[in-house]
């Protein structure tokens, strides 16, 4: 009756066990639902780069050509910074960035960005930024703990206009091609000095992952992405065919 007894726990704990790793596996492999709060600025930020991208590219003759979107790896949009927030000490801007995959472009992944010469004015007026990777090696450095421009990539104003890709050596030379918009002026701008850098309070709250592991470490497709973010990746799929 004892060996009964003791056999019968040994297979209720062996069980036990078996069903909490069962558990645990279960639990790592489903992913924890978005922050819904993280989820809306998320939105909010995709819905503005996406508004730039329509804007800048309503008009072929003053937009980027689309040879180069063809050709890019990535796309960065940092919309809506304020003139002077680059002044020391300052807070930067809020951006947002797809990456090219085999298929079309991945989930969005959110940035930020600060430091650099740029908008050094005080003043109340926005400007939008524009950063368009044409390389692997322009990526992967987009995502160093600390990626300053013009660092270690070679970075250049990227040129404007339906027929400026075929006059430039530009997208030979340069990793990353970079252009501001302010009061409906688009021009290629030098953002050298400006350092980027991961927004993973945000990028966790959404995904539950950095930044770095969506876009290098295992690329999350567009599909993936909550709907409400994969407008912008749809946009710029648009104008890059």
């Amino acid at each position: 009756m004892k060996h009964k007894s003791a056999l019968i726990l040994i297979v209720i704990f062996s069980l036990s066990a078996l069903i909490g790793q069962v558990s645990a596996q279960n639990t790592a492999a489903t992913p924890l639902p978005p922050d819904s709060r993280k989820l809306d600025e998320g939105r909010k930020r995709a819905d503005s780069a996406s508004r730039v991208i329509i804007q800048i590219m309503s008009d072929r003759d003053k937009s980027i050509p689309r040879e180069l979107l063809q050709k890019a790896s990535a796309v960065v949009v940092f919309p809506g910074v304020l003139k002077g927030a680059f002044v020391v000490g300052g807070q930067g801007g809020h951006g947002i960035v797809i990456r090219r995959t085999k298929d079309g472009w991945s989930a969005p992944a959110f940035l930020k960005m600060a430091g650099g010469s740029v908008g050094a004015q005080i003043g109340g007026s926005k400007i939008d930024y524009i950063m368009v990777i044409m390389n692997e090696g322009g990526l992967k450095g987009l995502f160093e703990d600390k990626f300053e421009i013009g660092g270690e990539a070679s970075v250049s104003a990227g040129p404007v206009g339906r027929n400026a890709a075929a006059s430039t050596n530009a997208t030979f030379d340069a990793q990353i091609l970079t252009y501001s918009r302010s009061k409906g002026a688009f021009v290629g701008v030098s953002l050298k000095g400006a350092v980027i850098t991961q927004d993973d309070v945000l990028n966790q709250g959404i995904y539950g992952k950095t930044a770095k592991a969506l876009l290098i470490e295992n690329v999350t497709p567009m599909s993936e992405a909550p709907e409400d973010l994969q407008g912008f990746p749809k946009i710029v799929e648009r104008f890059s065919k």
